[in-house]
């Protein structure tokens, strides 16, 4: 996991306001509609719409999408909100001190951008010198508080861009060329990527998100001082009928490693995760802190969710890619192999010590693209597919069973 974002300066998003681009309000009366409404009266909004489906996307929020639903009139909302962070916004170097906002803002949404590495000895959320410790974590304000220009919109897709320069803990420099394109998929293009058929009880809301960094100063990045990977993360609204769903290549761990990295943050019980030969079970319901991770050697590519109580299958897909210098390890220490990270995460929330309230709750799906090595005017590309298919058992149990290898009868009972 990690945690959420906002932004310093309007920017490109006054702009975006100024040109009329500002969406009305969806007029409906279900939950998606009401967080949009809610979301408007504090950040500009660009709505996304195909038919009945929609994307609320916030550009102040380094272009997160927020939330998404299948009806954006009647239907639900599928991103989980941080009201009260939204409320408050921006607060004042004084304001800030003493409170999480010190160290990020968490806003919600269920697909951010942002970059790693967080920990280890090229991270990018301690500064030179400070100590792997909370009280030194700080997310960069590239994605926390910095605005997102949008640079091209029509009704299902939008385009920002950003620049930014970073300094890891190694106290290498960085300048980098953000680009970000969210659209919406439709009920056709769906299948044929996910190679499913959709039935016509189902329904779907589905979109791309083309993620881009490049090298915009003059030195390359090299792995000896460090190096950068796009890392998308969704947070969504738990429920104690919600499982994680992740299928992984079957093998030997001397051949592929460990099936899952389950100590981010202390060892996850066997009541919240369920590692069998070719895929896992982890708990979203938002009531115990843990982090799990894939490698790539073991990943296939593809995550996953079932909320049994909205009959919601949920999918992730990130595009497989050549990786010649591995993935950026996000471990909170002085890492010995600072290129074997993970490639999907999903993260569940709860508190992290007695008597203190979780940071939601919520629970995430996240991936990440290789560390990039890019030597001036290059560009890692990382594209991430997000698919909420909403209908009877009888119709999703078959896209279960492909997509994840899975039963829903058996996800429903894996705990």
């Amino acid at each position: 996991m990690k945690t959420m974002q906002m932004m310093a300066g309007l920017g490109g998003a006054a702009l975006w306001l100024v040109s009329g681009c500002a969406t009305t309000d969806t007029g409906g009366s279900g939950a998606f509609a009401d967080d949009v409404a809610f979301m408007k009266q504090h950040t500009p909004i660009v709505l996304l719409k195909d038919g009945d489906a929609a994307v609320a996307v916030a550009p102040v929020y380094q272009g997160r999408v927020m939330t998404s639903t299948f009806d954006r009139q009647a239907g639900p909302s599928f991103g989980w909100i941080n009201r009260p962070v939204i409320e408050n916004g921006f607060l004042s170097e004084e304001e800030k001190k003493g409170r999480l906002e010190e160290h990020i803002y968490i806003f919600g949404g269920e697909e951010r951008f942002w970059l790693g590495p967080e920990g280890g000895q090229y991270a990018l959320f301690f500064k030179p010198g400070t100590q792997f410790e909370f009280s030194d974590w700080q997310t960069p304000a590239v994605i926390d508080t910095e605005a997102f220009e949008v640079v091209e919109q029509d009704d299902d897709s939008v385009t920002f861009k950003h620049r930014a320069e970073l300094v890891n803990y190694g106290g290498a420099e960085f300048k980098v060329g953000i680009e970000r394109t969210i659209e919406l998929i439709d009920k056709d293009d769906a299948e044929e990527m996910l190679g499913v058929e959709l039935g016509k009880g189902l329904r779907m809301v589905g979109y791309e998100t083309d993620n881009r960094i490049t090298n915009t100063g003059s030195n390359e990045w090299k792995p000896e001082t460090g190096l950068l990977s796009i890392w998308m993360l969704g947070m969504y609204n738990p429920s104690p009928e919600t499982t994680v769903v992740i299928p992984f290549k079957q093998g030997g761990e001397k051949e592929l490693g460990p099936r899952v990295n389950d100590t981010y943050f202390g060892k996850v019980p066997p009541e919240y995760l369920r590692v069998e030969k070719q895929k896992l079970f982890f708990k979203g319901d938002g009531t115990r802190r843990g982090k799990i991770g894939i490698s790539p050697q073991r990943s296939k590519g593809i995550a996953g969710s079932y909320d049994a109580a909205g009959q919601v299958l949920n999918i992730v897909t990130y595009n497989v890619q050549d990786a010649p210098n591995g993935f950026v390890n996000s471990m909170w220490e002085q890492q010995k192999e600072p290129y074997a990270g993970d490639v999907i995460n999903s993260y569940n929330d709860g508190s992290p010590e007695p008597g203190v309230a979780p940071l939601g709750p919520f629970y995430e799906l996240e991936t990440s693209s290789p560390a990039a090595a890019l030597k001036p005017g290059q560009t890692m590309r990382h594209v991430q597919r997000t698919f909420h298919i909403q209908g009877a058992e009888a119709e999703l149990d078959p896209l279960a069973r492909k997509l994840l290898g899975a039963k829903l009868d058996v996800i429903k009972s894996a705990f």
